[in-house]
């Protein structure tokens, strides 16, 4: 059937948009000397054909603008198609750039795109409302290894990777240890067999491998319309789980229906890491000598890949396009957007400030949280024009400071500790007009990644001689405590909560997975310290202090290896103690200032997590007397036992 040239317009979207009758092709090529679209059962004879060319037929209408359209009668959801461009340098296929979906057979990179109908996937979040910005409490994770098993519930990490509806299985792990959100590595398609997800180069395409394997819907669709039913909503049927767009989106979904927002990384500071011909690379097939006329991309590279072409305004507007369209398609609560000075540094910064301002107003409920390591830091928080209009941002001061605070108490009982940089982080950072804007962590993809040079997890860096030492656990209880106590928006790395010890990778032949038996093992260690941290979220979750902006390091003591934090709610109080040791002897009538007189009530001490239940913890009997005199710049005091490496968490009110 011939493209029809009448109904395609500038004002048109791009890439391939389902009408009641076909569909419709707009796609920006502007150096390219025709732009043809063939679909369905010719696409795939066509492309078995080295010297096939397209028919007059086939070809698109140049707009006028740089782009080229036209409308294909009765072409429907599920069909494939591919783009043919003819240009100075080269010819031949192109996958289209707005392409929803590509399809596993052929494979990548071979793919072809696949019509897709946003409406196909039955939404059942109707009364899904995401969290305030301050209740955020941040779970990262990277679907290729976090969790695969099939129907019979066998764990397949080591034949396959992990995919959208294998984490589905894993929701109520999430939803029982407290988080709020999940935040996703990368899940367009990228060109490797495996990746962290920073290489992407089909920005509006889920990664194929991320899709379960056909042979395995159905066991996977009967456990989704198990949880569908648990929370009272209709099930799905096949068609409506089988495309891997409506994977992910079921897993968005269901997220919502578990009480969990979900964020996106998204990478607009560079793409690929490696392109193939059919890619966006050269996509108007341009002479190929030099980079800067690859369309998208300069000639400056980043990361392995190449730096977008930020002055080009189609080029900022597909990344903002590519934005709003997580945000309506998949009904995202935010987004991650990595390394952002690379974007300020090469020209981008009115593109950040479009971005930022576009998604706002698109979903002012989504947060947006740069990657931004430029000394201004607080400038990418400021609204345009004087800065970038990001939400919130990485934090790397807390991270840092207890990270190199677990090094020096690895050194033993008589090391020195240096609490300093501690104390100064578990303030608001310079500049930040609000405590929740910075994102804290101890450990991410980067800090754990069996590739990078001085990567640790949190065990190794607390006894890296025995990781599940008394040592260990207790000192990373600690950490764990200050980073979950701390101003800011708290967040964890997949295992993290259950004390995993071994660096991960995106190659799951490379003993990169998540050790999920452990939990099962007759060893305690990593159950007690799930524990733990649960119960350390759900006080985050109960105690406004917590979330709120007040925050004062009340007693830093080297010699003693103390720290002491107190957090309030501003006008209403509800104050909160946090004491840490890092002793390696539990400490008696330890003195310790406290806002008010009266009683204390001890809400978390954390050497009941050793061997739980300890009986024989070191702790208060659940409350504290302030009847001492004033300390600390507090009216009041009171004497405190104090575990060995451990946290006491005191507050005035319960309520």
């Amino acid at each position: 059937m011939a493209v029809d040239h009448s109904r395609v317009d500038r004002t048109s979207a791009m890439g391939a948009t389902v009408w009641p009758d076909g569909t419709g092709f707009r796609s920006w090529a502007p150096n390219a000397r025709a732009v043809s679209v063939v679909a369905g059962g010719r696409l795939v004879a066509a492309a078995q054909d080295p010297a096939w060319r397209p028919d007059r037929q086939d070809s698109l209408a140049p707009l006028g603008d740089g782009s080229w359209g036209g409308f294909l009668a009765g072409l429907r959801d599920g069909e494939p198609y591919m783009f043919f461009v003819e240009g100075a340098g080269s010819t031949g296929w192109k996958r289209d750039p707005f392409a929803r979906e590509l399809t596993t057979a052929p494979a990548f990179p071979e793919s072809f795109c696949l019509v897709r109908d946003p409406a196909s996937y039955p939404w059942h979040d109707q009364t899904w409302r995401p969290p305030a910005f301050s209740d955020l409490i941040i779970y990262q994770l990277h679907i290729g290894t976090w969790w695969a098993e099939d129907s019979a519930g066998h764990d397949l990490r080591a034949t396959r990777g992990g995919t959208f509806l294998d984490t589905v299985q894993k929701l109520g792990h999430l939803r029982d240890l407290g988080v709020t959100a999940v935040q996703l590595l990368p899940v367009q398609e990228f060109e490797t067999a495996f990746s962290l997800g920073y290489n992407g180069v089909d920005y509006f395409s889920p990664e194929g491998d991320y899709a379960v394997p056909p042979g395995e819907l159905a066991g996977q669709l009967a456990k989704v319309n198990g949880m569908l039913a648990s929370f009272g909503q209709p099930a799905l049927i096949p068609e409506q789980l089988a495309p891997g767009v409506n994977q992910l989106k079921c897993l968005v979904d269901l997220c919502h229906l578990h009480g969990i927002a979900v964020i996106l990384d998204l990478v607009y500071n560079h793409a690929g890491g490696g392109f193939d011909d059919r890619s966006m690379w050269f996509y108007d097939r341009q002479t190929n000598g030099d980079l800067n006329h690859s369309l998208f991309f300069t000639d400056q590279g980043w990361a392995g890949g190449q730096i977008f072409a930020y002055w080009n305004q189609w080029v900022a507007q597909f990344l903002i396009d590519n934005a709003r369209f997580f945000l309506g398609e998949y009904r995202i609560d935010g987004i991650r957007y990595d390394e952002v000075r690379v974007i300020e540094n090469n020209g981008g910064r009115d593109v950040c400030q479009h971005l930022t301002e576009t998604v706002r107003a698109t979903n002012p409920a989504a947060i947006q949280i740069a990657e931004y390591w430029n000394p201004d830091r607080s400038s990418a928080l400021l609204p345009p024009p004087d800065g970038l209009g990001f939400d919130a941002e990485l934090g790397d001061g807390l991270r840092d400071a207890l990270r190199g605070l677990l090094a020096q108490a690895a050194g033993g009982a008589s090391a020195p500790l240096d609490f300093s940089a501690v104390a100064s982080s578990l303030l608001s950072p310079a500049g930040f007009r609000d405590a929740w804007r910075a994102v804290q962590f101890l450990e991410n993809q980067d800090l754990t990644y069996a590739g990078h040079a001085g990567a640790a997890r949190i065990p190794m860096l607390a006894d890296a001689s025995d990781r599940r030492s008394w040592y260990a656990r207790s000192r990373s209880r600690v950490v764990t405590s200050l980073l979950l106590a701390a101003p800011g928006i708290p967040s964890l790395f997949m295992g993290e909560e259950f004390l995993e010890d071994k660096n991960w990778s995106d190659d799951r032949r490379a003993n990169g997975l998540i050790w999920w038996e452990g939990l099962d093992g007759p060893d305690p260690a990593m159950r007690d310290f799930l524990r733990c941290v649960t119960d350390l979220v759900q006080l985050r979750r109960r105690q406004p202090a917590l979330r709120a902006a007040g925050a004062r390091v009340s007693r830093v003591r080297n010699y003693d290896r103390v720290i002491v934090l107190h957090r309030w709610v501003e006008g209403e109080g509800r104050d909160i103690i946090v004491i840490a040791s890092l002793d390696e002897a539990p400490k008696h009538g330890y003195a310790i200032g406290l806002p008010f007189a009266g009683q204390w009530r001890e809400l978390f001490n954390s050497d009941v997590y050793d061997n739980f239940p300890n009986l024989g913890a070191v702790g208060n009997g659940g409350a504290v007397q302030a009847s001492g005199p004033p300390l600390d710049d507090f009216a009041a005091s009171a004497l405190l036992a104090l575990p060995a490496n451990g946290v006491i968490v005191l507050a005035r009110d319960q309520a």
